[in-house]
């Protein structure tokens, strides 16, 4: 594995790939790695010629209250966990070299990122967007792969692709969980085990909700509030959002018919937890 620190190098490499007719198949991360992130590294694996997965904790995501300075890093088991996974070139920039000190344009992504996350963390889709364009410019794969955990930055990132004629193909790949149902999440990694044990509920009330939609219920609140009813038990758990949305839209649905998803953010003592669950006839 060739670990590269600046763009030059990173777009050196990735040129020279593809002048031998590889194909490159690229997992951006920010580091900390898990069993989600690896599944994406092997997904990546199979389907193309050369991997390269990034590290880097975007500064431009964060909003002026929140954990950029605290979020988890651990450079060199991430490195070994890289390379042990088959990945070919692993990309570390600084912000510094992401971001020179004459950076002013941003994507901003519309619609898609002004509901849900959007709301309560204005600014953060404007930041992906943005970074994860300037990462496809530098690595230019032919796929690139992100989990469906993160469902509304999926979207924003399909959104971009399509509206930008992005030459890139983007490959959703399944949540990962722990055994009881957590979702993987570098932001686990916070939880007392007090709050380790409450963050299930997550889960259990997305299990709630896949309950009723196998019944066959149409009342698109009564799935909100079964969710919010299970969160509540937990002294530590409160709901930033909880909603069901049409996949495509994110819009709130009233009534539910063939194609749905449950989705939620809720704060598990000072941790934010995302989680989402698909529903389809």
């Amino acid at each position: 594995m060739e670990t590269f620190t600046t763009v030059s190098e990173m777009k050196a490499w990735a040129s020279a790939e593809r002048s031998l007719g590889k194909s490159l198949g690229f997992v951006p991360t920010m580091g900390y790695l898990h069993d989600g992130h690896l599944t994406l590294i092997n997904a990546a694996r199979r389907e193309n010629d050369r991997v390269v997965t990034s590290i880097f904790v975007n500064p431009t995501q964060f909003g002026a209250n929140e954990d950029l300075s605290t979020y988890p890093r651990d450079p060199v088991n991430d490195a070994a966990k890289c390379a042990k996974s088959g990945v070919d070139a692993l990309f570390i920039p600084e912000a510094a070299e992401i971001y020179g000190p004459r950076h002013q344009t941003y994507v901003e992504p519309g619609r898609i990122s002004e509901t849900l996350c959007g709301r309560s963390r204005p600014g953060h889709f404007r930041g992906v967007a943005t970074v994860v364009l300037k990462l496809f410019n530098i690595v230019n794969p032919a796929n690139a792969y992100f989990g469906a955990k993160d469902y509304q930055q999926l979207q924003v990132i399909v959104s971009m692709v399509r509206d930008l004629n992005v030459p890139v193909r983007i490959v959703s790949c399944p949540t990962v969980r722990e055994p009881d149902g957590l979702a993987m999440s570098s932001r686990n990694s916070y939880l007392t085990p007090d709050e380790r044990r409450q963050a299930v509920c997550l889960y259990e009330a997305l299990g709630k909700a896949r309950e009723l939609f196998d019944q066959g219920v149409t009342c698109g609140l009564t799935y909100v509030d079964v969710m919010r009813d299970r969160i509540k038990l937990e002294p530590d758990a409160e709901p930033d959002y909880v909603s069901l949305v049409d996949p495509d839209t994110l819009g709130d649905i009233e009534e539910v018919s063939d194609r749905c998803l449950a989705v939620m953010a809720v704060r598990i003592g000072k941790t934010r937890l995302i989680d989402n669950m698909l529903f389809e006839r």
